[in-house]
């Protein structure tokens, strides 16, 4: 709505409760007044009395004076609203029913979340996803924590908390949908892994997370999905899945096509023609050659991997003169483990050679088998690629490694293994018997994994070391990789962008190539925002952590990006043996990092990067923010070391709450630092 000065005013409450004027938040007061406000909005204009206010606000333990607390509250709201009216106001008005918030439906954020989701499900009906993507990050980019947050434990707001974490709910459905039709599997599932962990008995999400593995080649991880879900609604309710979740698991197992609307991520392999052992002198293994398709994997520019590329190519000669090698390459998700091995992909069979892919050790072509079948048949069925069944191979079932290395000699091959640590033993124990007995032969074996440490993988991964197996670890793109990246993107940018793009993301393709999709004002400095996809990732992360790690975050946050233990400890009223468990929690959640000093063995810092502290320090209301410096500025000046900037910095963004005793800031400069 507009106030009479032309300043557009919205009303927020997917998360703690806001009012924004322009682009400042109003100061709202204290709690019970922000109740006062969070329940008339919930009427959403029609009247609420004050004998009905008084009991929602007090519903025991009612003051004398509870019914003179809401009018003076209603006094003070009005004046914060409506500040400059005449006479009675338009705004907040009162009749004989009681008191009514007269908020146009277009000012309202959870009016603003409805229409974004209306318009990306009919965009995505009419097969308009670019639009749809935009709607629904959009929608999403709303939130900002729990809806209706102050009011989290008053039974007055339990029914409209109710109706919009579902709505939340079906648009996280909506956003993982668009994204499986747009291509982007992995966000996809991380997506649909964050709503069965939400919501674990709700089907609709258990499909989507089911469809989205399946799309990006992983129907193995997506039947024991299933699974999964079958046994807990038989163990926790004593019920089975819908006949239509069951179709959709007979399709997966089917490779249906025609009822998943999407296949499996096709491998990137030459055509699976048998070639001659004897290749051509000298093949050119570096060249561009003959790339596939690039698909939406190749979405993001290929840039700060030319020395992984260059080591595994190397290999590719090494096999054409008939050693064997291995490779191990490891990564956290989203670091371009996957793309590492299609651009290597692409050069090997534009070299001439034979290309199988396996991803969690299930084939990506020619299956017509399931999972639990002999791991043998997935590897065979990736080498052969001709639509066989190997299963009904007769020679295979007498003699199954034999066949497995007769395959691999035929011709010079390139045997990718996407996820080992995903793989069943079974497939670890194939290709730890094929890594001892493979001595003389035109194979190169590729293993991707995100975790070396899985006990799964271990004996293998010994195995390989005692062969040395080159084994890879892709580390975050440098700012010259990001500036390469920008460049790609058709974008010129100084250093300074590019270092503070690298700062940002820490490096992490996946966060780069979101952030890219912002428009360049909006990805760094005062006015950055944070991509929804990443600000999903992030909270889910944050969910579920313990209430006290979430706690202890919000002080962090508020000092700024290096953890000073001691500090947060005392201001909890936490002994530091308390305290360390927690920031564990938050490391191994991926919120906080540890930055280890080089120079000295054992010793670094905690740090609390850029993007999860953007999303810790949006989930608080300004009133919070500023308790928060108020006690970290109480702390910092009962100390005869304390760094006076930081002081000053502390006591102007506590702002009203600032703490009366404490000494002025002698560093004027300092006081534009605050949050």
């Amino acid at each position: 709505m507009n106030s009479r000065h032309g300043h557009a005013m919205r009303f927020g409450v997917l998360g703690p409760v806001e009012v924004l004027k322009g682009s400042v938040s109003l100061d709202l007061g204290p709690r019970q007044r922000r109740l006062v406000l969070v329940r008339l909005l919930i009427e959403d204009g029609r009247p609420v009395s004050q004998h009905t206010l008084c009991r929602d606000l007090w519903p025991t333990d009612r003051p004398a004076g509870a019914a003179s607390s809401v009018r003076a509250h209603i006094s003070r709201l009005r004046a914060v609203l409506d500040p400059v009216r005449q006479g009675r106001s338009a705004l907040l008005v009162s009749g004989p029913a009681g008191y009514a918030l007269k908020v146009p439906r277009e000012a309202r954020d959870t009016a603003l979340f409805e229409e974004s989701v209306t318009r990306a499900r009919a965009a995505l009906r009419s097969r308009q996803l670019p639009a749809a993507r935009q709607e629904i990050d959009a929608a999403l980019g709303l939130w900002r924590g729990e809806a209706l947050a102050e009011a989290a434990e008053h039974a007055f707001a339990i029914r409209e908390r109710t109706r919009l974490d579902g709505a939340l709910q079906d648009a996280r459905e909506l956003q993982a949908a668009i994204l499986v039709q747009q291509g982007e599997t992995e966000p996809a599932i991380g997506v649909a892994e964050g709503l069965v962990l939400k919501a674990p008995l709700r089907e609709t999400s258990w499909a989507l997370l089911m469809r989205a593995l399946y799309a990006a080649g992983r129907p193995v991880e997506a039947l024991g999905q299933y699974e999964r879900f079958r046994h807990m609604l038989a163990t926790e309710l004593g019920l089975d899945p819908s006949p239509q979740l069951r179709d959709l698991h007979t399709a997966i197992l089917r490779h249906d096509v025609g009822v998943l609307g999407t296949p499996p991520t096709p491998p990137t392999a030459s055509s699976g023609t048998t070639l001659s052992p004897d290749l051509p002198s000298g093949p050119d293994f570096t060249a561009a050659g003959v790339h596939p398709d690039p698909g939406p994997a190749a979405a993001t520019p290929f840039v700060d991997r030319g020395e992984q590329t260059a080591q595994l190519v190397g290999l590719l000669s090494a096999a054409a003169a008939g050693r064997p090698r291995w490779a191990v390459v490891n990564g956290e998700q989203g670091y371009g483990k996957t793309r590492l091995v299609e651009e290597l992909s692409a050069r090997a069979a534009a070299a001439g050679f034979t290309v199988a892919r396996t991803k969690g050790g299930q084939a990506l072509s020619g299956n017509r088998g399931v999972f639990q079948t002999c791991p043998t048949v997935q590897l065979l069925d990736a080498l052969r690629q001709d639509g066989t069944d190997s299963a009904q191979d007769e020679v295979a079932q007498k003699d199954p490694l034999g066949t497995v290395v007769h395959e691999l000699t035929q011709a010079p091959t390139l045997c990718v293994v996407d996820d080992l640590d995903q793989a069943p033993q079974g497939f670890h124990r194939l290709l730890r018997r094929l890594a001892n007995v493979v001595r003389e032969a035109p194979v190169v074996f590729v293993c991707t994994l995100r975790n070396p440490d899985a006990p799964v993988s271990s004996m293998l991964l010994a195995d390989l070391a005692l062969l040395g197996a080159t084994w890879l670890t892709l580390e975050p793109l440098t700012a010259d990789g990001v500036a390469e990246m920008l460049k790609a993107h058709g974008e010129e940018a100084g250093p300074e962008e590019a270092a503070a793009l690298h700062r940002r993301a820490e490096g992490h393709p996946f966060a780069l190539a979101e952030l890219l999709k912002l428009p360049p004002g909006r990805r760094t400095g005062p006015q950055a925002q944070v991509p929804a996809a990443l600000r999903n990732i992030l909270h889910a992360r944050l969910v579920e952590l313990p209430d006290a790690a979430r706690s202890m975050l919000t002080y962090a946050a508020a000092d700024g990006e290096w953890l000073d233990v001691g500090l947060l400890a005392d201001v909890q009223g936490l002994p530091p043996d308390e305290l360390l468990p927690l920031i564990d929690a938050a490391v191994t959640a991926r919120i906080l990092a540890w930055d280890a000093d080089p120079a000295a063995g054992g010793t670094g810092r905690y740090r609390l990067p850029e993007l999860p502290r953007d999303v810790v320090l949006s989930t608080q209301t300004p009133s919070s923010r500023q308790l928060r410096h108020a006690a970290l500025a109480r702390e910092l000046a009962g100390r005869d070391d304390a760094d006076p900037v930081r002081l000053a910095r502390h006591l102007h963004a506590a702002g009203p709450m600032a703490p009366a005793a404490a000494p002025a800031p002698s560093h004027p400069s300092a006081l534009g630092q605050g949050h």
